[in-house]
């Protein structure tokens, strides 16, 4: 049976999962944590700091991130530190990528007269 297969078969409920996973996915905030997360394991602050944010705001984030199974959190004595639980969204977000990129690439190619750019 093919991927594309399986997906028809869904349930209305697994769907429902899907669609909460790909949610969690649609906040740029939460995209550029798990960017900054992808050179490893990092604290809140680490993360704070890193996307200019303030600390509330990336503990929410943090938290929607990790009920969604992105990432895993540790605490040693007060620090909190957050890592990546799974690896396959960094897949996602390169196919997405490589799709708005052609898309793009596309576009230009319209407004340059037809020639490639």
């Amino acid at each position: 049976m093919t991927k594309k297969r399986q997906q028809m078969m869904m349930t209305p409920e697994a769907l429902k999962l899907v669609a909460a996973r790909f949610k969690v996915l649609s906040d740029p905030m939460r995209l550029n944590i798990l960017r900054v997360l992808e050179e490893g394991e990092m604290s809140v602050s680490g993360i704070t700091e890193a996307v200019e944010s303030t600390q509330p705001n990336i503990s929410k984030h943090l938290k929607s991130l990790q009920d969604a199974g992105f990432v895993n959190r540790r605490q040693d004595g007060n620090t909190v530190y957050y890592s990546i639980a799974d690896e396959s969204v960094y897949e996602l977000c390169d196919l997405v990528c490589s799709s708005i990129q052609e898309r793009l690439k596309s576009q230009a190619s319209v407004f340059a007269g037809g020639k490639n750019v």
